[in-house]
């Protein structure tokens, strides 16, 4: 028996994951069965925030509810960020990880490097903030992010291939009662619409003129029914305000529960979205999508328009005359079967717990 069919027996070592954001909940949920499929220990801790409660309750996760959004400002945010990493502190310490995986936590990372935890920070976009004081042990991104995007981390830099969308899509299989929950007509265009992130760091006001060109450009056709996906409550009672006559009329409709992104996306023709998780989504599954996003593009969306599988909407204009209002036929996405993705991501968190029990047999 190898090390990794030992450690795999033997299920004494442990891996914290915090779900700090909405797109984790789909990310982490194979990769939390894959490591408990391999005999891993798990504990999971949930931000308060966006749909990440609705979404890992949908997808029948176990896991420790800690800390909340704490608005736009910068201030607020960072003070927030701190005052979650203290709210972890006693289920961390009681739980004892070997090593914490995260995609983007700052939370994870500060209480992580403060106590000695070795950690995995995944990354899909190289130009979010990294916290300057604590770094995590390891940092993970997609091979087409270049190494100048990280000048100064290759030592502590690993890759997986494809993008983080593969590591869930290849399993989607439709639920076609969506249809009936959310009143989609089959004789109507169905788009997906998902307003910008107003209240992250990265956030370009130019998107918002984009989402309210959209909103328009789609309310302008008789064929069309827009599912709208808000960040948040907030987001979609102002949205509400804004549209009153195109929500009265049922033009527009916001689920009333959180509903799986995958699945709303194959019921859509189109999905026009302000926000960098759901235009990659709809990628992979080979459903037309249009990235209204105006902050920096990445490398991995600037891969996908290239390809021709994202179309980059740069302006008022571009929303009239590219976006294409048609049906597509449903087709199950590709079981291909492929699951690199998801494999090379376990692979490296099981080959550094490999590492950390060796080295200290070793001593």
């Amino acid at each position: 028996m190898n090390t990794s069919q030992l450690l795999e027996a033997s299920g004494h070592k442990k891996i914290w994951i915090d779900l700090d954001n909405s797109p984790h909940v789909p990310f982490f949920a194979p990769i939390i069965d894959e490591l408990d499929r391999r005999g891993y220990s798990l504990i999971v801790t949930a931000r308060d925030a966006y749909q990440v409660r609705e979404l890992a309750d949908l997808f029948q996760l176990t896991y420790k509810l800690v800390g909340r959004h704490y608005g736009k400002h910068r201030i607020l945010k960072v003070l927030g960020t701190c005052f979650r990493s203290l709210q972890l502190l006693p289920i961390v310490l009681n739980e004892k990880p070997d090593l914490a995986l995260g995609h983007g936590s700052r939370s994870m990372t500060i209480l992580s490097g403060l106590l000695g935890i070795p950690s995995i920070c995944i990354f899909d976009y190289e130009f979010a903030n990294q916290l300057p004081f604590l770094r995590p042990t390891w940092l993970m991104v997609p091979e087409v992010i270049p190494d100048s995007a990280f000048p100064h981390e290759q030592d502590r830099l690993l890759r997986y291939p494809g993008i983080k969308e593969d590591v869930y899509v290849p399993d989607f299989k439709p639920d076609r009662s969506l249809a009936s929950q959310l009143g989609l007509d089959k004789d109507k265009v169905i788009v997906t619409l998902r307003p910008p992130a107003t209240e992250a760091h990265y956030h370009n006001p130019q998107s918002d003129e984009l989402f309210k060109a959209a909103v328009e450009f789609l309310s302008q056709s008789p064929c069309v029914k827009v599912i709208l996906l808000p960040r948040n409550t907030k987001q979609g009672a102002i949205l509400r305000q804004y549209w009153p006559d195109l929500f009265a009329a049922g033009k527009i409709v916001i689920p009333e529960n959180a509903v799986d992104g995958l699945n709303l996306i194959w019921h859509s023709d189109l999905v026009i979205s302000g926000g960098g998780t759901m235009n990659r989504e709809a990628a992979a599954m080979g459903v037309p999508v249009y990235s209204i996003f105006r902050g920096k593009i990445g490398a991995v969306d600037t891969y996908l328009a290239k390809q021709g599988r994202l179309v980059l909407i740069e302006s008022v204009e571009d929303v009239r005359t590219r976006i294409i209002l048609s049906r597509r036929p449903r087709t199950v996405a590709p079981q291909n079967g492929k699951r690199t993705t998801l494999t090379t991501i376990v692979d490296s968190a099981v080959s550094i717990l490999e590492s950390q029990e060796q080295y200290a047999m070793s001593k």
